[in-house]
Formats: C-alpha cells, sequence, structure tokens
C-alpha cells in the first residue's frame, strides 16, 4: 500500500489524483463474469464492486472490478497495494491510510465511504 498511497500524498491536485485512479482502474486484470454474483459483490458501494480473494503462496490474491471507472481504480489501488500480502499483516491494516493518501477529500462521500467498504470487504 506505501508506494501507492506515498505518491497519493504528493498529488496535490484532485484531477491529477483522478487520472491516477483511472491508471490503476486500467491495470485490472478481466474479472470472470461467472464471478460477478451477490456473493463477490461489495455491500454498501453505489457502483456494482465485486472481490475476490484466495489463499495462494501463504498470501492473497485479489481480483476485483467495478462497472464505473472511478472505484475500479479504487480496487485498483487496494489489489497493487495488498495481493500477495499474508493474512495476518492484512488484518492489521487500518483504514487510516485512506486520509493519509488524501482521497478523503477528493472523492464525494458516497465514494469515499464506498472506499472504505471495500477495504474493510
Amino acid at each position: 500500500m506505501n508506494r501507492g498511497t506515498q505518491k497519493l500524498q504528493r498529488i496535490r491536485e484532485p484531477k491529477r489524483r483522478y487520472e491516477y485512479l483511472l491508471w490503476f482502474a486500467k491495470r485490472i486484470p478481466p474479472f470472470p463474469e461467472v464471478d460477478k454474483i451477490l456473493a463477490y459483490r461489495v455491500p454498501g458501494c453505489i457502483s456494482q464492486v465485486y472481490l475476490t480473494a484466495n489463499l495462494q503462496d501463504g498470501g492473497i490474491v485479489y481480483h476485483a472490478d467495478a462497472d464505473a471507472q472511478i472505484p475500479k481504480g479504487l480496487v485498483g489501488l487496494l489489489i497493487e497495494g495488498l495481493n500477495g500480502v499474508v493474512p495476518e499483516d492484512i488484518v492489521q491494516l487500518s483504514p487510516d491510510f485512506i486520509q493519509r493518501t488524501g482521497l478523503d477529500v477528493s472523492l464525494t462521500s458516497s465514494r469515499s465511504n464506498g472506499f472504505y467498504n471495500i477495504f474493510k470487504t
């Protein structure tokens, strides 16, 4: 999480933050249509966001998709920072990193809440 978080901290312009999130959205690999089911849908998001997590070689591997680009970028940021991290380290993470990115002031309150819901899922 640190690299993406640190870069977002350095970006002062909201428009550039959004551009950075869109870059993450483009990096997400295709999500299987068969996995777009209610069991994998992130609750509390206005957009349709799907997230799966599997244990692989001791670390968690995430796959996700969203029907809107900003939430997809938020998911991409989390995937980039958390893929391969062991479960014990993930449960120790605090959602305060969201404030450190500066996204909490750039996002609408519903998107900020959605980002938190994605994180805690």
